[in-house]
């Protein structure tokens, strides 16, 4: 079924375009025929400034805040006030997302460029940069981590809790005592961010957003190439990673550090395309000593650089595995060296373990076989989901297996197959938080979709963002406000593909006609 665009978005047939790639992006002149949707992302503009004035009360604001402090603000960050504050942000939210649809159809149906969509994104991201963290407190955690790395403590081995000072009071109590699980380069960027903003926090979790967005700065601009080698249209994946919902309230409203390592990922994945193998080898290595999941795409990469060379199959392999170790060696022990920090985070990888939720599907699988065993008695939760996440990362390793084998002609195959992984990788870790569904998605967009496919993304970020509490707090046991989320994805995803879901638009339509007749009547 084809998708109906809003009439905004319709200037006329003239003006669509049947381009299947890439189009030039460009802020200094419109192109022919297809305008910028002004109202929607005015629409989408006016969600964020929403979610920027209710965060003040309603994210992860600071223990000790001196924006809220004892002034008329402080109010909005107790009883009614913090109600309003709440509400606020879902209403904005529900605003964004309305936009992020509304743009979706008009690029589905060609009548967006994107340039629209990256005039969207721009708009849409404003507000939300001098936002307290949205969704999440890892933030502070980070500024915590680099804060130890900086007084000359072993971030991989000791938690924030090491530390006084307002960085360190405003680290969730979870992850007080826990080492850092991100690689070198990650910690030499959270040192650094102390460096420029000193013990200001406010001033610190800015800078923090400023430097991560540079990884969303590199997904854009590799996305063009990658869409013109992977077959994909550059309207639809700038829509889906830049525009979307989960890159502006959780990876830029976060921060998360997944935006910097999905950044250095693409790029470096089309440098491999664009036959640059050391600088792609080098790219993909700093991405994983920023997060060590970009580590499931290396194997991949180097059947791209194999497939360039003569001989042998497992002769090439051999040719190319040895110099892309040799890079991701001098890669990684450079950050390593730079950062000042040891190897100690390879340890702490199993940190996050700690948290138990139901979108990892084998922790999902091992809490169901403990509900159903607990009706017949008390048992301890960890031995069974212990069990079902062991049997996860094993089926994670054959899956990685299976398809780096299917992918060893190289080329755009082996890109398709790690996006596949990496996509596991987060289905599958013992731990899944929302924004780890971005790490396939940032090479996955490039790929030609479906409408239908498309549909089925909308609804799951819509899900994954309201998976947590403005306040970072997560919110996947509050079954009636499950229940609500599951509605607004599914809505959302159906109105995607289909204008009015719910048919309002002929009441509202009758209803206003009567009341202008009723009004003309009246004179």
């Amino acid at each position: 079924m084809a998708p109906i665009v809003p009439v905004e978005s319709a200037p006329g047939r003239s003006g669509r375009t049947h381009n299947t790639t890439a189009d030039p992006f460009s802020f200094g002149g419109r192109l022919p025929g297809r305008p910028l949707p002004l109202r929607t992302i005015a629409l989408g503009a006016i969600g964020s400034v929403m979610l920027l004035a209710g965060s003040i009360g309603a994210a992860g604001t600071l223990i000790h805040d001196p924006i809220l402090g004892d002034g008329p603000l402080s109010a909005l960050r107790y009883g009614h006030g913090h109600d309003v504050a709440v509400t606020v942000v879902y209403v904005g939210f529900a605003l964004l997302v309305w936009a992020w649809v509304r743009l979706g159809r008009g690029v589905i149906a060609r009548l967006v460029s994107s340039r629209g969509v990256l005039w969207a994104t721009a708009a849409w991201l404003a507000p939300i940069l001098i936002a307290p963290p949205l969704f999440t407190r890892d933030v502070y955690s980070y500024l915590g981590q680099g804060l130890l790395a900086l007084n000359g403590l072993d971030p991989y081995g000791v938690g924030p809790a090491m530390l006084t000072g307002p960085i360190p009071e405003n680290v969730h109590p979870t992850w007080q005592t826990t080492p850092a699980p991100y690689g070198p380069l990650f910690m030499g960027v959270a040192k650094g961010v102390i460096l420029l903003a000193g013990h200001d926090v406010i001033a610190s979790v800015i800078v923090m957003r400023l430097v991560l967005l540079g990884g969303l700065v590199l997904l854009i601009c590799a996305l063009p190439g990658l869409v013109e080698h992977l077959g994909g249209q550059l309207p639809i994946a700038l829509w889906l990673v830049a525009a979307s919902p989960m890159t502006v309230v959780h990876l830029v409203g976060g921060p998360h550090n997944d935006m910097l390592m999905i950044g250095l990922l693409a790029t470096g994945t089309l440098a491999m395309l664009r036959g640059r193998n050391v600088l792609g080898i080098g790219l993909v290595s700093a991405a994983m000593a920023v997060k060590a999941t970009a580590g499931l795409a290396l194997p991949f990469l180097v059947w791209i650089w194999a497939a360039r060379l003569e001989g042998p199959r497992l002769r090439r392999f051999a040719h190319a595995v040895v110099p892309a170790l040799g890079v991701f060696a001098v890669v990684f022990g450079a950050c390593t060296a730079l950062a000042k920090v040891g190897f100690g985070w390879l340890s702490a990888l199993s940190a996050p373990g700690m948290i138990v939720n139901y979108l990892s599907a084998p922790t999902a699988v091992g809490q169901a076989v403990h509900t159903v065993l607990s009706l017949f008695g008390e048992i301890n939760i960890w031995p069974i989901v212990g069990t079902t996440r062991t049997l996860g990362s094993m089926l994670l390793l054959a899956l990685l297996a299976w398809n780096w084998w299917q992918a060893r002609d190289g080329g755009t195959e082996a890109v398709r197959r790690a996006a596949i992984v990496l996509c596991c990788g987060a289905l599958l870790s013992p731990v899944v938080l929302p924004w780890y569904l971005t790490w396939g998605l940032a090479l996955g967009s490039a790929f030609a979709w479906t409408p239908r496919a498309l549909s089925y993304v909308v609804g799951a970020s819509i899900a994954l963002v309201l998976a947590y509490y403005p306040d970072g707090e997560q919110a996947m046991y509050n079954w009636p406000f499950v229940a609500v989320g599951i509605g607004a994805a599914v809505l959302g995803g159906i109105s995607l593909l289909r204008f009015d879901p719910l048919g309002l638009s002929d009441p509202i339509r009758d209803f206003t006609r009567d009341l202008r007749e009723e009004r003309l009547l009246r004179r």
